[in-house]
């Protein structure tokens, strides 16, 4: 089952866009214009006559930073599984984002650091931009679609029609909230996010909610930007991890350039560790870190106020587990799975999702019955995402589980992987394959892999375990 998923993993993630899309829906409707819900949208343009996206945020405003975005304005980073998803449905979109300001950061302006210690440099390569500057980037180019089109509205419902889906309920902005139009649809697909509705309106309708797992991380992260300048170090991207070992305060933190010549940092804390808005606890926590932290922190001008988020867990809606799931109905995004963001894995893992739903379109589906086809694609993309956030926040004191079956010796496994990348090129690509979501973790754990990575550690008897 692990090569089947791993095998699979990679078959989604392809960077070829397919070649034999045909249109077998009227009309699909999307609930909500995140990222998510807009690649969906890109998808189903392949398939659908229509494509109508309803969204409860003005989308053409001019504060980018919408409501339904609550980190919209914490630092957010494209995994590399993630941008290879957008050029390949948005031909050239990765050129045309950093022409448009973004900022790719490639091998040695990428630097990463464990505990302090730097890790080995290898090819690898992120782009970094704000949040509301990347989904302008995309909802541009899926708006651009000439069968897609978004709708300002409060999504109220959606409507069943025996064992189907078959539309969705919606208030229409500017309009009372007790007047409530239909909107018929061969296809609906929730991404509504983490707050979705829609497991309260399928036990409306009798039917059952998907099962949630939750993972209790009580995270919290600050984020500022700064003015770059001309005597700015070279790398673009840092990222430093602190495990929670001989009492360190476990987090990740990252130093990114991003548009309009800025920094981000973004500092993070768990539990009673919590960054604040002052801007002197910030640069006091930056100077802990390594030093182009500080080097920012101090000498660039901060040139907007810091904000702080807070993520009580990371959560999952097995839907690929329901008895009874109606046809006509999909989800993406943190509809289905939310994790711990400091991995940065939201974005990708949403694209991954996009490229489910096209092999599920493309397979010639029986739009009478359930998707569950779909939804097994997305467990395999879900459990990789899964598996390498909540196998490190499993670690934490203040985290007391549930733990997965074999959780120990994954964990060791794991320290033994994490330990090794320091220092050891080979095992650093792989580790760095499975964290950018280009490969399922079922690689990294490979025998060939745990040799190696122990007989690095061994070689170096200087270096501490990382075991908790």
């Amino acid at each position: 089952m692990s090569n089947k998923s791993s095998r699979r993993f990679r078959e989604l993630g392809t960077s070829q866009p397919p070649a034999d899309s045909r249109v077998i829906l009227r009309r699909a409707v999307v609930m909500g214009g995140s990222i998510a819900g807009l690649l969906a949208a890109r998808v189903l343009s392949e398939h659908a006559a229509e494509v109508v996206i309803i969204e409860r945020d003005d989308l053409t405003a001019e504060d980018e930073r919408r409501p339904g975005v609550p980190q919209g304005a914490q630092v957010h980073v494209l995994l590399d599984g993630g941008r290879v998803q957008l050029d390949r449905w948005f031909p050239g979109f990765s050129d045309d984002l950093v022409a448009a300001g973004a900022v790719h950061s490639r091998d040695d302006a990428i630097r990463m650091y464990v505990n302090g210690a730097a890790k080995v440099p290898v090819a690898n390569e992120i782009i970094s931009a704000s949040r509301p500057f990347l989904e302008r980037q995309v909802r541009a180019r899926t708006l651009s679609l000439p069968n897609v089109h978004s709708v300002q509205a409060q999504t109220r419902d959606v409507i069943f029609s025996g064992d189907r889906v078959s539309g969705v309920r919606c208030t229409l902005a500017g309009e009372p909230a007790d007047k409530v139009r239909t909107m018929a649809a061969d296809l609906v697909v929730d991404a509504m996010g983490r707050s979705s509705r829609l497991s309260d309106w399928l036990e409306r309708a009798g039917l059952p909610r998907p099962a949630m797992r939750r993972i209790g991380i009580d995270l919290n992260y600050a984020t500022a930007e700064f003015r770059r300048g001309e005597g700015s170090p070279g790398a673009t991207t840092v990222q430093a991890i602190v495990l929670p070992q001989n009492g360190r305060r476990a987090g990740t933190s990252v130093l990114t350039a991003v548009e309009e010549d800025r920094w981000a940092i973004l500092l993070s804390g768990f539990a009673a560790d919590r960054p604040t808005r002052d801007p002197d606890d910030f640069r006091e926590r930056c100077r802990r870190l390594p030093p182009m932290f500080a080097e920012v922190a101090d000498t660039c001008q901060m040139i907007a106020p810091v904000t702080t988020y807070r993520q009580a867990d990371s959560r999952r809606r097995d839907f690929h587990l329901m008895s009874h799931l109606p046809a006509g109905l999909l989800a993406v995004g943190d509809a289905v799975a939310s994790f711990n963001p400091i991995y940065g894995q939201g974005m990708s893992s949403a694209a991954l999702h996009a490229s489910c739903l096209s092999a599920y379109l493309r397979s010639a589906p029986s739009l009478s019955k359930p998707a569950r086809d779909y939804f097994e694609m997305v467990r395999i993309v879900i459990d990789a995402a899964w598996q390498t956030s909540t196998l490190n926040d499993l670690a934490l004191p203040h985290v007391n589980g549930p733990y997965p079956r074999g959780y120990r010796v994954a964990r060791r496994i794991s320290n033994l992987i994490l330990q090794a990348s320091v220092a050891d090129a080979d095992i650093n690509h792989r580790f760095l394959q499975v964290a950018n979501m280009r490969a399922h973790p079922n690689d990294l754990v490979r025998p060939s892999a745990i040799f190696r990575a122990a007989r690095v550690v061994r070689s170096n008897k200087s270096r501490q375990p990382m075991t908790k």
